[in-house]
C-alpha cells in the first residue's frame, strides 16, 4: 500500500513536469516510459476547442472564409490572395499530409479534378493513424496548398475547392 502511494506521488510530479514541458516548447504531446510506468501528456486539439482558444477568429472566417483566412496566410502577396478565392479545406489536426495512399500510388486528386462530397482529397497522419481528409462538398480542386509528407498544423489550409 505504501508503495502504491509513493508511485502516485511520483506520477503527479512527473505529470506536472511534462505539462510544463508542453507549455514551454509548444509541443502537442510528450510521453515518458520508465519500466512498466508510461505517462503521456497531450494537448487536445479539436474543432470544439478552437472557439475557446481563438474567440475572435471564427466570426470573420464564417462570414467571409476567403477574405479573412487568405490575408492571414500571406498578407504581403496580393497575387496569392486573389488566386485563393474559394473554399479552403483545412486540417482538423496536427500531423503529416500525404497526397497519395503510398509512394507508388497516384495522388488522390490533382488541381482541376472534379470531386464529390466525401471523396478523399489527401490523408493526414497523426500518431500513426491515417486520417482521410474528405471533400466537404462537390467542387473542383483549384489548388493543393501542401506538399507530400509536409507537416501540417491544426486549421492549416490543405486544399482549395471551387464551385
Amino acid at each position: 500500500m505504501a508503495d502504491d502511494k509513493k508511485h502516485a506521488e511520483i506520477d503527479a510530479a512527473l505529470v506536472r513536469q511534462l505539462a510544463e514541458i508542453l507549455n514551454e516548447t509548444d509541443l502537442t504531446e510528450v510521453e515518458v516510459e520508465r519500466g512498466e510506468l508510461r505517462i503521456r501528456v497531450a494537448r487536445e486539439v479539436t474543432v470544439n476547442a478552437a472557439p475557446v482558444q481563438y474567440a475572435a477568429a471564427p466570426a470573420p472566417v464564417a462570414a467571409a472564409p476567403a477574405a479573412a483566412a487568405a490575408p492571414a496566410a500571406m498578407p504581403s502577396d496580393p497575387a496569392t490572395i486573389i488566386a485563393r478565392a474559394g473554399e479552403e479545406v483545412k486540417s482538423p489536426m496536427v500531423g503529416t499530409a500525404y497526397l497519395q495512399a503510398s509512394p507508388e500510388a497516384p495522388a488522390f486528386v490533382q488541381p482541376g479534378d472534379e470531386v464529390k462530397k466525401g471523396q478523399t482529397l489527401l490523408i493526414v497522419e497523426a500518431m500513426k493513424t491515417m486520417n482521410p481528409i474528405q471533400a466537404p462538398r462537390d467542387g473542383v480542386v483549384a489548388e493543393i496548398l501542401v506538399g507530400d509528407a509536409q507537416p501540417v498544423e491544426f486549421g492549416e489550409p490543405l486544399v482549395l475547392l471551387e464551385a
